[in-house]
C-alpha cells in the first residue's frame, strides 16, 4: 500500500502557470523550516497574530515543523488546515494555508501563508492564493473565504484586493505591546467568480473529498 492509499491528501496538487502547491515531504518540510529560519519578514515589523518570528531561529525552524505535524496529527473532516509547499522549479519558495472547521455545514474557508524573503514582490503571493481560492470554491465548492490583514501589512492587503475582497471589519490585537487594528476581509463564490483569473489544474483530489466532509460523489473540477 502506498502513502496515497491511507493519506489521499499527500496525492493532492494544484498547479498554477509558475506553481505547485502540494503537502510537503520531510525534504520539503525541512526546507520550509530553512526559509523560516533565514527570516520572512522584515525583523523590524511582525505581522502574525502570533509572533512565532519573534524567536531565534533554530526555534522558527522546529517551530514549521511541529506546526505541520501538529496539523496533520489533529486534522478531522469538520476541523481540518491544509498547509502546501508552494514550489516553483523544484525549489520550496513558502507555505500556503486554507483552513475551515464544519465545512460542511458552514462552506467557509479562511487563508493564510507565507514566502521567504527571496521570493517577495515576484507576484508568488497572489498566484499562490488564487490557487487555494479555486481549490476552496471550484473544487470544494465554498461560498465564502475570508482571509485579514495588519493595516502596515501593505503585500498581504494587496493580494486580497487583486483577487476581490470586501472589507469585513476590524479586530484589535496587541502587537509587541502595542495596539494594532486587524483588518478582516471577505471573498464570495460570486466575487471570485468574476475575478478569478489565474488558470488552475487539480490532482487528486476526488480521493480528498471525505477528509474535508464531503460526500465522494460531489461535483468537482479537477
Amino acid at each position: 500500500m502506498s502513502l496515497v492509499s491511507h493519506w489521499p491528501l499527500a496525492g493532492l496538487r494544484l498547479a498554477t502557470p509558475r506553481l505547485e502547491l502540494r503537502l510537503p515531504n520531510s525534504d520539503e518540510l525541512a526546507a520550509l523550516a530553512s526559509l523560516a529560519a533565514d527570516g520572512i519578514h522584515d525583523p523590524s515589523v511582525q505581522p502574525f497574530t502570533a509572533a512565532w518570528t519573534d524567536v531565534p531561529p533554530g526555534q522558527r525552524a522546529q517551530a514549521t515543523m511541529q506546526y505541520h505535524w501538529r496539523c496533520w496529527a489533529a486534522w478531522k473532516p469538520e476541523d481540518w488546515e491544509l498547509n502546501l509547499a508552494v514550489v516553483r522549479d523544484g525549489v520550496v519558495m513558502g507555505m500556503q494555508a486554507l483552513i475551515a472547521r464544519d465545512f460542511a455545514t458552514c462552506r467557509e474557508v479562511g487563508t493564510g501563508s507565507w514566502l521567504g524573503r527571496a521570493h517577495h514582490g515576484q507576484g508568488v503571493g497572489t498566484e499562490m492564493r488564487a490557487a487555494v481560492l479555486y481549490l476552496a470554491f471550484a473544487g470544494l465548492g465554498a461560498r465564502d473565504a475570508v482571509s485579514s490583514a495588519f493595516t502596515d501589512n501593505a503585500a498581504s492587503l494587496g493580494v486580497s484586493r487583486k483577487l476581490g475582497y470586501s472589507e469585513d471589519g476590524i479586530d484589535r490585537h496587541a502587537v509587541r505591546g502595542k495596539p494594532a487594528v486587524l483588518r478582516r476581509l471577505r471573498l464570495t463564490a460570486e466575487q471570485w467568480e468574476q475575478r478569478q483569473a489565474v488558470p488552475v489544474k487539480i490532482e487528486g483530489l476526488r480521493e480528498c473529498l471525505p477528509w474535508f466532509g464531503l460526500d465522494e460523489q460531489v461535483d468537482i473540477h479537477e
